[in-house]
């Protein structure tokens, strides 16, 4: 008899250990742990969705000591007490402009910047492409988000894919049979977000019918 599958909770690891390094990423790994040398004591983290941002912004918090944010919450944010941590990520910049009350978010953020720069502090940003593109409408913080140092999370490769799929399983705890993460690799699209998607969903169809992930049970499911 099947079973309702339950979406549960999985918490990913996004320490150092399990942030594989590729060629498509060692260059920005590089940046982001060179954080005592950022010009201006600021970086912008840039990548297409799923590429490993937010991965790499928590394996800079924990090295450096920093808190990470998401955009849209510094409005509701205590800065002065983050400015006072001395490094702060915040995440998806890229996303203020499509916010409710973006004007809210972008002054938080330029006070934020304004209070670390003051204090000799640390700024990391995320989101998609540079910040040339990322439609601030406030043009002095455009302009301080311009002058940072950039960081571009380059298109997975082979080796990349591979590991993020076995990482992504192990985040699951899911069963795989060892032929699928190659087969997987060959055959999703070279999206991370995309791998995780339909890791996701081989999930949640094999808690229904309780079965274990193996290549025809992929392919039947995700139509490869």
């Amino acid at each position: 008899m099947s079973q309702l599958p339950l979406d549960l909770p999985h918490r990913p690891a996004l320490d150092r250990e399990a942030f594989f390094v590729s060629a498509s990423n060692a260059a920005a790994l590089t940046m982001v742990e060179a954080w005592r040398d950022w010009p201006g004591g600021k970086l912008a983290l840039t990548g297409a969705g799923g590429s490993g941002k937010t991965h790499l912004a928590h394996v800079w918090a924990a090295g450096a000591g920093a808190v990470v944010v998401d955009a849209v919450d510094l409005p509701q944010s205590d800065l002065p007490a983050l400015a006072e941590i001395g490094a702060v990520a915040v995440e998806d910049v890229d996303h203020i402009a499509d916010l409710p009350t973006p004007r809210e978010a972008e002054a938080a953020l330029f006070h934020l910047h304004n209070m670390l720069s003051g204090a000799g502090g640390k700024l990391l940003v995320t989101g998609k492409g540079a910040p040339a593109r990322w439609r601030i409408a406030t043009a002095d913080l455009a302009s301080r988000l311009h002058a940072a140092g950039l960081a571009t999370l380059g298109a997975p490769d082979d080796a990349l894919i591979h590991a993020v799929i076995v990482k992504i399983a192990s985040d699951r705890q899911l069963d795989l049979d060892p032929r699928l993460p190659p087969f997987l690799a060959l055959r999703l699209d070279r999206s991370l977000a995309s791998i995780a998607g339909a890791l996701a969903e081989l999930d949640r169809q094999a808690l229904a019918v309780q079965r274990r992930i193996t290549v025809p049970f992929a392919r039947q499911v995700l139509g490869l």
